[in-house]
């Protein structure tokens, strides 16, 4: 029989994790002595086995018990070791470990979420392939209507022999159209996403990205129009003094319709939004036109709204110093480490949208 007390022991004494870990093995594991008697339990006569099996299981339970309280405790003298002689300067900095940056495109799509979900606004998504009815027709762009082509794009074979060709979405109007037909009216909502055309130059690519807003509701004005954009745009660029200029255009699914100019000043040798010095253009608007609001399935007597777009992409040039569109797209990781967002860099109204 193994002499319990001196295993006991041995496990008392034992002074390191690695130590301790020998001891079990020689009892507990698959060849150890305590293993070796339980196993030898079945070669013995019923009388002798109900007497010696109670005495090698509590010996086993001892020692497991032993064990774990030995172990417990050599963990917790070394933890106090370390304590003890280990040192953490906690004034120093942590060390950078930023693996990757966020892309400004969708740092500025999170500040439009911000500030349009302070204003009421819901964010609506839809395909990028889009049928010619939700982009064009619907939008009151009829089929040889002089208007598709100043968006002319790329399209794709039909879904069916026959049918008529697919088109990735020029705009995030058939958005808007799709939550005007689910939702119905008052609706205030805003489409953020990747549309397709076909321009390539320092301002334009075949992809880009672009925000439009929707507001349908009654007795809806451009002086409510106005205000929206004035408070947006302030809350974007974080300044006070944006001015607008609204300037009559053409949209074929807005009228009236209105450029929007924002004016400009010289900072430290670069063009910022803000002051009066000079105008740029910015964004597209105007009041959506009664033929939409009905092809919709609503009535154009009751319900009015207004619609406006602009560029993402253009948003964080001018807010954030880029000159050169493509740049965007190339895939350049040094471009990227130097514009793109920390990932904990979330804006909040509270915080500062351009944080």
């Amino acid at each position: 029989m193994i002499d319990a007390e001196t295993m006991l022991d041995r496990i008392a004494a034992a002074d390191s994790l690695g130590d301790l870990d020998a001891l079990r093995v020689s009892a507990l594991g698959k060849s150890g002595s305590i293993t070796a008697l339980l196993k030898s339990l079945g070669a013995m006569n019923a009388e002798t086995r109900t007497a010696e099996a109670p005495k090698i299981h509590a010996l086993r339970e001892r020692v497991t018990s032993a064990i774990a309280d030995r172990k417990a405790e050599l963990e917790n003298a070394e933890l106090e070791r370390k304590l003890a002689t280990e040192r953490i300067d906690l004034s120093l900095p942590a060390p950078e470990s930023v693996n990757g940056t966020i892309h400004p495109v969708s740092q500025v799509m999170d500040e439009l979420a911000e500030i349009f979900a302070d204003l009421g606004f819901s964010v609506a998504e839809g395909p990028e392939i889009e049928t010619q009815w939700y982009n064009f027709t619907a939008l009151n762009m009829p089929e040889n209507h002089p208007a598709r082509a100043m968006q002319d794009t790329f399209y794709l074979e039909p879904r069916e022999p026959g049918g008529e060709p697919m088109v990735l979405r020029t705009h995030t109007s058939p958005v808007q159209i799709r939550a005007m037909q689910e939702h119905g009216a008052p609706i205030y909502t805003i489409a953020p996403g990747r549309v397709y055309r076909s321009d390539s130059d320092a301002t334009h690519t075949p992809m880009f990205h672009q925000v439009e807003g929707l507001v349908l509701d009654r007795a809806i004005t451009l002086g409510h129009l106005k205000w929206t954009l004035e408070t947006f745009l302030k809350a974007f660029f974080e300044r006070d003094d944006v001015v607008l200029r609204m300037r009559p255009s053409y949209f074929p699914f807005t009228e009236p319709s209105a450029e929007v100019d924002v004016g400009w000043s010289m900072e430290k040798g670069r063009r910022v939004v803000g002051g009066q010095e000079g105008w740029m253009e910015v964004l597209g608007s105007g009041m959506v036109h009664p033929r939409v609001i009905a092809n919709c399935g609503l009535d154009p007597d009751e319900w009015q709204g207004f619609a406006f777009g602009c560029g993402i992409d253009r948003l964080a040039m001018l807010k954030y110093g880029m000159n050169d569109l493509r740049a965007f797209f190339d895939g350049d990781v040094r471009w990227l480490k130097h514009y793109g967002f920390r990932a904990l860099d979330v804006p909040t109204l509270s915080g500062g949208v351009g944080a």
